[in-house]
């Protein structure tokens, strides 16, 4: 697993915006770390971080256990109330459509992402949940903060995972050999 650190020394130039992706970052490597699929959720209300999460679905052996709605629900009860009026999300990869609900549900603010997800994107790339015209409310969306690093969190997940699995099916190869 790579570990790439994303600590600020006093003389970074950088953004509110960098600072809460870098801790969404930190999630997501927390999730790889833990064999999940590494995205990395912060909720920020005034300044102030109420929600953080990572995926958690071989964890928790639950479908619904993405970093978003995990750290939404972290956040509701930070602030004890469903409605996060205000409330901006940083996460490491654009929302599915069940998160991009969720993000609409809980009335966010906005909701900022690394990488696109052309395949089960929610947002905009696949789906446009968030900015549905039928819906009750609207969330801003803001994409590519950190993108590369984002991206580079899940592609070393994934090449580290064919990694492992091409390993494992050549030591059942042997094994089989050997027994056989």
């Amino acid at each position: 697993m790579r570990n790439t650190q994303y600590e600020l020394s006093p003389m970074d130039n950088f953004s509110e915006d960098t600072l809460f992706m870098r801790m969404a970052l930190r999630e997501a490597e927390q999730a790889a770390a833990e064999g999940e699929v590494p995205c990395g959720a912060v909720i920020v209300l005034d300044g102030e971080v109420i929600g953080k999460a990572h995926n958690q679905t071989e964890t928790l052996k639950d479908p619904t256990a993405h970093a978003e709605v995990l750290a939404i629900t972290q956040a509701t009860q930070a602030v004890g109330n469903w409605r996060l009026n205000g409330a901006v999300m940083y996460v490491t990869k654009e929302p599915c459509p069940m998160c991009a609900g969720a993000l609409v549900l809980s009335r966010m603010k906005k909701v900022v992402w690394g990488m696109t997800d052309p395949i089960r994107g929610g947002a905009v790339s696949k789906f446009n949940i968030l900015n549905e015209a039928d819906l009750n409310h609207a969330v801003e969306t803001e994409a590519g903060l950190m993108e590369a690093d984002c991206k580079a969190v899940m592609q070393g997940f994934f090449q580290d995972l064919r990694l492992r699995t091409k390993e494992q099916r050549q030591q059942r190869k042997l094994d089989g050999e050997e027994t056989g």
